[in-house]
């Protein structure tokens, strides 16, 4: 895949647009020598080359600056159809991945943190080690971890073109969503006070942060603090400090009216 489309985030949380002006705004000649690279390959890596479509090429034909210009337009139009219906969901699920990742570095260190991760990625006495079909040792002072919701592996992007050490490593790993709740609030509790003030109630048998419940329920962070402030105002859950979050856990009224119709 060309490097040019997937663009180096140039803050934490990127919009969407951000990152289209930057494949958009990819200098023509860089645009080209990709594409070349990748119908020559790299044999030595085991890497085939692969043909350009008719399109492809007439496209090159008009220029890196029009290649780069469509691959955002043509991206844009994929966000919108495959990605932005499900991207707060799936934005709730990431941000709750980077909390959860933070906390562990402060308490544990960065060997937890990596040896947590995934199977596929360990850390050993100063050594980061990724489980990759290519063979290749970097010397760096630091990566940047992304986690998503579609790699099906880890994978490393370094972009080639770039000084070393211009840009450091960006290490991908899978993050699989939960796949159903721990908790199921009962009938009369959703008809007592609402379907989503009950899952949140029931779900706070262990404290949690919004936007750890926003996750595990596929909801914005801004529509889990409205139901979990209806809540607190209500006296069934409280909020908790612990470090620089804030948690939520249920008061005994809440605890007794959660138990009591499950």
């Amino acid at each position: 895949m060309p490097d040019f489309l997937s663009p180096y985030p140039s803050t934490p949380a990127p919009a969407i647009e951000e990152e289209l002006e930057l494949v958009a705004g990819t200098a023509p000649e860089r645009v080209i020598s990709e594409l070349d690279f990748i119908r020559s390959g790299r044999p030595r890596a085991g890497l085939q080359g692969l043909e350009p479509s008719q399109t492809l090429r007439r496209a090159m034909a008009r220029g890196g600056r029009h290649v780069a210009r469509q691959a955002a337009t043509e991206l844009r139009h994929y966000w919108q159809l495959a990605f932005a219906p499900h991207w707060e969901a799936a934005k709730s699920l990431l941000d709750a991945e980077v909390d959860r990742r933070a906390g562990i570095v402060a308490r544990y260190g960065a060997g937890d943190l990596f040896n947590s991760m995934h199977p596929g990625i360990t850390w050993d006495n100063g050594t980061l080690r990724i489980e990759s079909r290519f063979t290749g040792i970097l010397h760096v002072p630091l990566v940047v971890l992304a986690p998503s919701l579609v790699a099906r592996f880890p994978a490393v992007a370094i972009d080639p073109l770039e000084p070393p050490g211009q840009w450091p490593p960006l290490v991908v790993y899978p993050l699989t969503a939960p796949s159903s709740r721990a908790h199921t609030a009962s009938a009369e509790l959703a008809r007592l006070v609402g379907p989503t003030r009950a899952d949140l109630l029931t779900a706070l048998a262990r404290p949690a942060s919004t936007s750890e419940l926003a996750a595990r329920h596929f909801l914005s962070p801004a529509t889990v603090s409205y139901h979990l402030g209806v809540l607190r105002r209500s006296g069934l859950v409280s909020p908790i400090r612990d470090g620089r979050y804030v948690l939520y856990r249920r008061t005994e009224q809440g605890t007794h009216l959660a138990t009591d119709r499950q």
